[in-house]
């Protein structure tokens, strides 16, 4: 088990510098006007206000090829296998029993319900009478159809972090 749980926070890690890595190119490209045509990304920081978050898709590290943003959600033009991923950044200043879910979820016009991809709950994460922070960080491939809309959803969104670089959501093809 120790195993496991070391393997999957080096891929993680992993993960994370290489979006790094090329949210650095793509700030480069930006810079100088060039903007690839096959990447398939967004990068937004959350607008605190209601659920399912929020993203602001223009402004900022916002950007979008082969997915549009709409009805708070990333709308897939084209199907295929997609790393998504999103990183929530709660805090506050006082300590609650209320656990902090961060969940990804995905709608598609063809199917009435919500289906999860992903979810984390952080549990006893303050100490009283402290200032305190809490990340919760999901990626992972899915298969993506046409017309899904891909949607992060927390339990307190008064908590969250809007700094672009603490609350991020995203995606690219494989």
């Amino acid at each position: 088990m120790t195993l496991l749980a070391l393997s999957g926070t080096g891929l993680a890690i992993f993960q994370i510098s290489h979006l790094q890595q090329e949210l650095e190119a793509l700030k480069e490209l930006s810079s100088s006007g060039q903007m690839p045509q096959s990447s398939e990304k967004l990068k937004g920081k959350a607008n605190q206000k209601s659920l399912p978050l929020e993203w602001e898709s223009t402004y900022g590290h916002a950007f979008t090829s082969g997915v549009h943003y709409e009805k708070r959600g990333l709308v897939i033009e084209e199907a295929g296998v997609y790393f998504v991923y999103s990183k929530v950044f709660f805090r506050g200043q006082a300590c609650t029993t209320k656990p902090l879910d961060h969940v990804v979820f995905k709608r598609n016009p063809a199917y009435p319900d919500i289906q999860v991809l992903m979810q984390d709950r952080k549990m006893n994460y303050c100490i009283p009478t402290r200032m305190w922070g809490k990340s919760s960080y999901l990626g992972a491939l899915f298969n993506l159809s046409r017309q899904d809309s891909l949607h992060v959803s927390v339990s307190e969104v008064m908590l969250v972090s809007s700094e672009e670089s603490k609350t991020f959501f995203g995606l690219y093809m494989v």
